[in-house]
């Protein structure tokens, strides 16, 4: 398991070269414009609570790996409580008609978070215990440089409202470690992991096709980030609220 751990190594400090993690470093723009993805991103995050539940967990195993992971679930699979109260906070919530919600989260404007968290649901599904591991692994990875990134924002953003982020802001950060969680010697536990080839192999495929996939995701949320109007975003849904202009 080290080389695919060193694989991750790797391609997490490419990924935090990503052009949205370097917009959220940029202290030249409004904090709160750095964290305009973060309404797209909700069908990821809110699916992400249930991928944990039915994609990785699985009670009836008793394979250690798994045992592991189902520990883990348990950590992960509550965290969009944090992002709703966070969405509320940064002022996001707007009182939208129950149909123009369903516009926003199944519009062309969501549709790359969507597809992203489906095919999570389908590898997850699909894999052995080692591959679910192997999933987790890349997306607390990159969730950890996600998570870096957005608690340096959102700290600024605290100076500013008074307001303590939860799902932005340290407290979030402080859980992803950038690995699996749920044993506390779990660096020395992936270490020891001895793969078959094809097991390596297998592995190897699994954590390219993951980081492929979070980050066709990253990319699609900084294209929402950059180009976020407020008044132009409601009306592409819609919606038409001019006095939301100088939020």
């Amino acid at each position: 398991m080290k080389g695919i751990l060193a694989l991750i190594d790797a391609k997490k400090q490419e990924f935090a070269q990503l052009p949205l993690l370097k917009f959220m470093q940029d202290t030249s723009i409004a904090p709160r414009k750095r964290l305009a993805w973060s309404p797209y991103a909700t069908p990821f995050i809110m699916g992400f609570g249930e991928l944990n539940k039915y994609g990785f967990r699985d009670l009836t195993s008793n394979d250690p790996i798994q045992l592991l992971i189902n520990k883990h679930t348990e950590e992960d699979d509550h965290h969009w409580l944090w992002f709703l109260s966070d969405i509320e906070k940064l002022g996001f919530d707007y009182s939208l008609k129950f149909t123009d919600n369903v516009k926003f989260l199944w519009g062309d404007q969501t549709k790359t978070p969507r597809w992203v968290i489906y095919q999570l649901f389908r590898y997850a599904l699909e894999s052995d215990p080692l591959q679910k591991l192997v999933i987790i692994e890349v997306l607390e990875s990159t969730g950890n440089i996600v998570f870096a990134n957005a608690a340096k924002v959102a700290q600024e953003l605290q100076a500013i409202t008074g307001n303590k982020y939860l799902y932005f802001g340290e407290f979030h950060l402080a859980v992803e470690t950038g690995h699996t969680t749920g044993k506390n010697d779990i660096e020395s536990f992936l270490n020891n992991l001895e793969l078959t080839g094809l097991q390596y192999q297998s592995a190897l495929e699994m954590a390219e096709t993951i980081f492929e996939l979070i980050i066709e995701l990253v990319n699609a949320l900084f294209e929402y980030a950059v180009n976020y109007d407020e008044p132009q975003t409601l009306e592409k849904i819609g919606i038409i609220k001019t006095d939301l202009s100088a939020a």
